[in-house]
């Protein structure tokens, strides 16, 4: 096989183009094969094959800086550069990363798991690398969903304006990980079945050229008439007026025509725009029947692509978040739900089916849904922004400025909240906490379980009083009753589950189930520690925390979120300014390090986010005459 020769992109140069061929087949069957076992990106992964061996073919990697977008689809970056022997661990704990990464390889010389941020990392090196006299190439492949995002649209202007050598891939597949949307979408559709622009500019050129100069006039005349055709073809147009030369759209799955594009690129003086069209699942045919589930797919039999995972105990937070969308919009007309791009992860294609009038799904772009959900809050309409963890820090201006400081109603559906798996570093939803709860007006709130996040769902509808959050996590509940009918929960207040003695657990959110069975296991020692489910973190229960402290309780607050500025925090500081600084106050959650993939429960253990830990800090704290009372 030609794919156990390859080491390095310099084995690659070695081979004929009949071999390229033979090695894309090679890489297909080996992506097959190695996820099924390990779960990953692998439709978009299938769609880049060529791409990729192109890339690595005329490129010289990590000299020429190529500067994947997203990073789900550098897997065959990955295993042309040296890695291939390691997809037995991918997106394992302590295992190879399922996005580029620095530590792994001097081939990936950019970081990323969030859209739309290669064009301006590019635009960075070019200009770096002119300042120091070097002449490398510095080259971008984004995709047409990324390219929606307002950062890539900045980054474009200010490349386009500045005339640097960048050489921009935009792999088109008419996906992100759900369906494009939009006027630059719909654009791109226009390029995709238009005419061949860079032929035909071309040939318009070399006939310019044969007619002899008859003074500026002609001149004049024939710069307008290439002008025209620009616009008479349609094709590149928007790309060339932000000083991009256009060339495409190019069949991305054809190693010859993608050589000559790239070639052509290369040889091509400032910046340039590869237009390649490709399919996401190439080669694959679930992944290319249905690439929406294949984006992220987990472990599954090769032959039927039927997917190997355990019927679920208990629904998943997104779809009693989707069911409950629907039965507040039945009560409530002015319920509208707003999306950047996720309407499958979050559970929203199923309130399309019912409200499609009422879902808006904005394409990747996290500040334009935020500001656009302020501006329905102002017309009276009770807006649900649906956005993981990660992605609404894209937003945070937006968040701050049009939505908390003028007090509008916009309600904060925060999924993917704590750690999130095999994602890793970029995905995991660790600070929402802290930064949703230094806003002023703000209100947050996370829910012990499923059932309690369907009232707090109700709460967030009742609520008139301004913006107010509620985060959840990834994956199943519990398996716990859900009650039929829906309560509003009065703000700020927390719920006393057990009383206690000496010590109380205050728990925020869905780790309420290890400060559960914390519980049961100081149960034997004779310990009896009150616990509590915090369910706010802004405001804070002051009556409850003011009493606890005037009994001498000593405190542990438990999270799934970052401990600096966090739900602990707010008890301590809440504390300190009211005076009750003796208080012991034992914060336990997400350190201040990026927590690498792996399993949530790997990750949990390697914080110190257990059961276990949370007992033996309470054991710490417990003096003798409470264990003895």
């Amino acid at each position: 096989m030609l794919l156990e020769t390859i080491h390095s992109p310099a084995d690659l140069k070695k081979l004929s183009m009949a071999q390229l061929h033979q090695l894309a087949a090679e890489i297909r069957d080996f992506l097959v094969e190695n996820l099924a076992a390990t779960g990953g990106h692998l439709a978009s992964n299938l769609g880049v094959v060529e791409l990729t061996l192109v890339l690595h073919y005329l490129f010289d990697s990590p000299q020429d800086k190529l500067i994947w977008d997203v990073g789900h689809q550098a897997y065959v970056h990955k295993i042309l550069t040296g890695r291939s022997d390691q997809f037995p661990t991918l997106r394992q704990y302590k295992g190879l990363c399922g996005f580029p990464k620095m530590s792994e390889s001097p081939h990936d010389v950019w970081e990323t798991g969030h859209s739309s941020t290669s064009l301006s990392a590019a635009m960075g090196m070019a200009t770096a690398r002119d300042l120091k006299g070097e002449k490398n190439h510095v080259v971008a492949i984004i995709g047409d969903g990324a390219l929606t995002g307002g950062m890539a649209l900045e980054a474009m202007n200010h490349i386009g304006d500045e005339g640097k050598n960048v050489i921009v891939v935009l792999n088109d597949n008419e996906m992100s990980i759900a369906p494009n949307v939009g006027a630059l979408h719909n654009y791109l559709g226009k390029l995709r079945t238009g005419h061949n622009y860079r032929w035909a500019k071309d040939e318009l050129e070399h006939l310019l050229k044969a007619i002899p100069a008859v003074g500026g006039k002609l001149a004049h005349w024939a710069e307008r008439l290439k002008d025209s055709m620009k616009y008479l073809l349609v094709s590149g147009v928007l790309f060339e007026e932000l000083g991009f030369t256009y060339i495409g759209p190019i069949d991305g799955h054809n190693l010859e025509l993608l050589h000559d594009a790239m070639r052509t690129a290369a040889q091509t003086k400032g910046p340039t725009l590869v237009h390649a069209i490709t399919k996401k699942g190439k080669g694959y045919a679930p992944a290319e029947a249905d690439s929406f589930k294949w984006h992220g797919i987990g472990t599954y039999k090769i032959e039927s692509g039927e997917e190997i995972k355990s019927k679920p105990k208990a629904p998943s937070y997104s779809s009693v978040f989707a069911n409950t969308m629907i039965k507040l919009t039945e009560e409530d007309s002015r319920v509208v739900a707003v999306t950047p791009a996720m309407p499958g992860g979050s559970g929203l294609v199923k309130y399309a089916e019912v409200f499609p009038e009422r879902m808006f799904d904005v394409g990747i772009a996290e500040q334009h849904a935020c500001t656009f959900a302020a501006g329905l809050a102002t017309q009276g309409l009770k807006p649900v922004f649906a956005v993981y963890s990660t992605f609404l820090q894209r937003a945070y201006d937006q968040l701050v400025h049009d939505v908390a400081r003028q007090k509008l109603n916009v309600i904060f559906a925060i999924d993917r909240a704590g750690l999130v798996g095999a994602d890793g570093e970029t995905h995991q939803g660790a600070y929402d906490i802290a930064f949703m709860r230094a806003i002023p007006n703000m209100v947050m709130m996370a829910p012990k379980d499923e059932n309690e996040m369907q009232h707090m769902m109700k709460t967030a509808v009742a609520y008139d009083d301004g913006p107010i959050a509620f985060r959840y996590p990834r994956g199943n509940g519990l398996g716990v009753p859900m009650d039929e009918q829906l309560q509003v929960l009065p703000i700020g207040k927390a719920e006393i589950i057990q009383q206690g003695h000496g010590v109380a657990i205050l728990s925020f959110g869905h780790v309420f189930d290890l400060a559960e069975k914390a519980v049961d296991l100081l149960k034997a020692d004779g310990i009896s520690p009150m616990l509590v489910n915090a369910r706010f973190c802004k405001p804070l229960d002051e009556e409850l925390l003011i009493s606890l402290a005037q009994s001498g309780y000593d405190l542990v607050t438990v999270e799934e979120g970052c401990i600096s500025g966090g739900f602990g925090s707010a008890v301590l500081e809440f504390l300190a300014q009211a005076g009750y600084r003796h208080t012991v106050v034992e914060c336990i959650g997400i350190p201040d390090y990026f927590v690498e993939h792996g399993s949530v429960k790997e990750q949990r253990q390697e914080i110190g986010l257990t059961a276990e830990a949370i007992a033996t800090k309470v054991r710490a704290l417990y003096p003798a005459h409470k264990q003895r009372a």
